[in-house]
This record gives structure tokens, C-alpha cells and sequence, in this order.
């Protein structure tokens, strides 16, 4: 540890406000780990207030999350210097963000606009714990929707011959707002190699869960056909690989004979509505981690 402590909690029954952080770390498996964490932060004068961990007897690793409060106002910067030397010494790969910290977003969208419009209401009334910079369409159709939220609304293109073009604009509009997360809320259009090595671990997409046996267009129409009895949606973070990134949610409904195509398709609508703003969710509140290629969430 550092030889600058943090200031201590103040102390029992005092009025002092209290600052809240979340410590997320994942690193090789091995005796001590939960020790040093606790231990830190009790030589620091913090208070855990929650802590989830699991191990992975799979891939031998550990993962942890840890809620905890500081009595006196320090900054992250300073509990991140003071926690290096525990994170070098475990080879840990960690993080510590302030709690009540807003994630900055950008949605990007195409023709169907469920899961953006339930997206702009949430973060509006505060289900969300993000701030939403700014939304990307390569159509013009939300834009009214999206500016009556006061928020700024892109329109870029995309052509083969300007696809290049229009990805960098995107990485420049994330760069310059300081966005960590991405959001393909209905976004049809594929992204190169480039683009999600960039953003890697910072973008998540939502598609229906009929994928492989159901592809193209209409793809309700094709499992109503099937007789399907079951309507999904997943959402994972976006790999080069096609629809095939990390699962972090999904969410399924039951469906009967009776109903119609478009009755499923509205019953996709709420699904893919649901796994997406969870995951949305779970990703700005640090409770993700990635294991290889599946996910850890403390939810």
C-alpha cells in the first residue's frame, strides 16, 4: 500500500456526509484476495457496504465487486494510487469508480425505435444511471423524438462507399463527449473489425433469440410458421464475431398458438426493451465482468 493514507471515516453518530465507490477487480484465483480488499479498505477508514465474488473453477479466476462509503471526502484518483500496489502484487485487473458518477452514453439507432424511446424515458426519470450525450441514426425518422429529450440527435448515413467514414465519425462523437458505453438500440447495420476492437468491452447490442435457426427479414413471421412457444431477446457486448460478443441478459415470454405474427412481434418489442435496459443498467452500475467469452454480472 501507499505510504500517503486516505483520511479516515469520521467517526460513529457524526454528520459528516459519506462518499460511495465500487471496487471491481477480476484476477488469477488464489488464497488472500478477499483478505487484502477487506483489509485495505479497513486501514483506509472505509466501510464495506456490500461485496459479491465468484470463482471460476472453469478459468481459475476470481472476480469480485465491493459497495463501500468513506466518512471523509477522498477523491478516486487518491484510492486509486493507494490500491495499485494490491492490485500489482494479485495481478488483478480492477477498477474504482464513484458511485453516484452518471455514465456518459451514446445510443445508436436505426428504423425501430421501442427500445430507444424506452431508453430516453428511463434515463429521464431516473431508472437509468446514465447520461445520455447523444443518439447516432443512420435515418432521419427520430430525430424529433430524440430532441424533445434536449438531446443532441446525429444523422450519419452509411453507404458501402462511406461506411469507414461514418464508423470514425461515431469513434470521434465518443471521444470528444467522453461517452464509456455505446448502445445499439435497434442499430441494423454491421460494424467492421476496427470499429469494435476500439470500443471493445464499451458496446452493447440487442437482437431477438431466434438467431441461428431464424435470420433475415421477418424473422417473427418465420417462428410463427415454426410454432415457436417461446419469444427471447439477448444482450451481449459487440465483438467482430457477429451477434456472437458476450451474453450479458436475456429475457424470454411464453406465447401461445393463438397468437398472431404481430402479436409477436410486439411481444419482442417489450422483451428486447427489457434485456437491453438491464443490461444498460448493470454495465453503468460496474456489475459486469468479462470472463473470456461469457460475462460475470453481480446483479
Amino acid at each position: 500500500m501507499t505510504d500517503q493514507p486516505v483520511p479516515a471515516a469520521a467517526p460513529p453518530g457524526t454528520d459528516e456526509p459519506t462518499d460511495s465507490y465500487v471496487l471491481t477487480l477480476a484476477c488469477p484465483d488464489r488464497q488472500g484476495i478477499v483478505h487484502a480488499v477487506s483489509s485495505y479498505l479497513f486501514m483506509t477508514g472505509c466501510n464495506i457496504e456490500d461485496s459479491q465474488q465468484f470463482g471460476d473453477h472453469d478459468t481459475g479466476l476470481f472476480f469480485m465487486r465491493v459497495s463501500f462509503s468513506a466518512g471523509s471526502p477522498v477523491s478516486v484518483e487518491k484510492l486509486r494510487a493507494s490500491f495499485a500496489a494490491i492490485g500489482d502484487s494479485f495481478r488483478m485487473e480492477w477498477q474504482i469508480h464513484r458511485s453516484e458518477e452518471r455514465m456518459r452514453i451514446v445510443l445508436m439507432v436505426s428504423k425501430f425505435g421501442h427500445c430507444l424511446n424506452d431508453l430516453l424515458f428511463r434515463a429521464r426519470i431516473g431508472a437509468l444511471p446514465v447520461d445520455i450525450a447523444a443518439v447516432v441514426s443512420n435515418h432521419p425518422a427520430f430525430a424529433e423524438l430524440v430532441e424533445s429529450y434536449g438531446i443532441p440527435f446525429h444523422h450519419i448515413p452509411v453507404t458501402k462507399d462511406t461506411k469507414a467514414e461514418a464508423e470514425q465519425r461515431v469513434l470521434d462523437l465518443v471521444e470528444r463527449e467522453g461517452v464509456e458505453l455505446v448502445v445499439l438500440a435497434r442499430y441494423m447495420q454491421v460494424l467492421s473489425e476496427n470499429f469494435c476492437k476500439q470500443l471493445s468491452g464499451r458496446i452493447i447490442n440487442i437482437h431477438h433469440s431466434f438467431l441461428p435457426s431464424f435470420k433475415g427479414a421477418k424473422p417473427y413471421h418465420q417462428a410463427h410458421a415454426r410454432g415457436v412457444k417461446l419469444i427471447g431477446a439477448t444482450a451481449h457486448y459487440v465483438t467482430s464475431d457477429l451477434d456472437e460478443g458476450p451474453i450479458i441478459e436475456q429475457e424470454v415470454e411464453r406465447v401461445g398458438h393463438e397468437v398472431t405474427p404481430e402479436q409477436l412481434v410486439a411481444v419482442g418489442r417489450d422483451v428486447e426493451c427489457q434485456a437491453l435496459a438491464r443490461a444498460v443498467k448493470w454495465h453503468a452500475e460496474h456489475r459486469i465482468l468479462l470472463n473470456g467469452h461469457r460475462t460475470v454480472v453481480f446483479a
